[in-house]
């Protein structure tokens, strides 16, 4: 039994370390680490990602800069000034939802109508107050 127990013991300490002998030879092998992107691509994916934020502003501002929106807006008593100055402080994140529901609106409002239906009107005021409610809970 006390055999038994001394195998078993030696086994399981072998098990334990095999892994840190096998991790440990694999970095004697490879001293350099490889890279998978480097450096200039990882730039060019943070510049995009820049580019990419700055669309969405613009993409907002434009939207809030319509005519129709800032009737709309006026007529509800949403300041479109304050609303403006709330996508410019807002994070990448929010700005890409605001400026997807900003398109959303925007192409059901395209091609000459010139009448605001009430699901297009439920969408610009909702995307209003989302701006403000972003601003103020932050």
């Amino acid at each position: 039994m006390r055999s038994t127990c001394s195998l078993l013991a030696v086994v399981l300490s072998v098990l334990m370390a095999a892994p840190r002998i096998q991790a440990s030879s694999g970095e004697s092998r490879s001293p350099q680490q490889t890279h998978i992107a480097g450096p200039s691509l990882l730039d060019d994916a943070v510049q995009e990602h820049a580019r990419a934020a700055d669309r969405n502003r613009e993409t907002v501002r434009l939207f809030l800069e319509r005519a129709d929106v800032k009737a709309l807006a006026g007529k509800h008593g949403i300041d479109i000034r304050r609303a403006e100055s709330a996508v410019a402080a807002m994070g990448a994140s929010e700005v890409e939802q605001i400026a997807a529901q900003a398109r959303a609106a925007d192409e059901a409002l395209a091609g000459g109508q010139s009448k605001v239906t009430i699901s297009t009107t439920t969408i610009i005021i909702g995307l209003l107050v989302l701006i403000l409610l972003i601003v103020a809970l932050d």
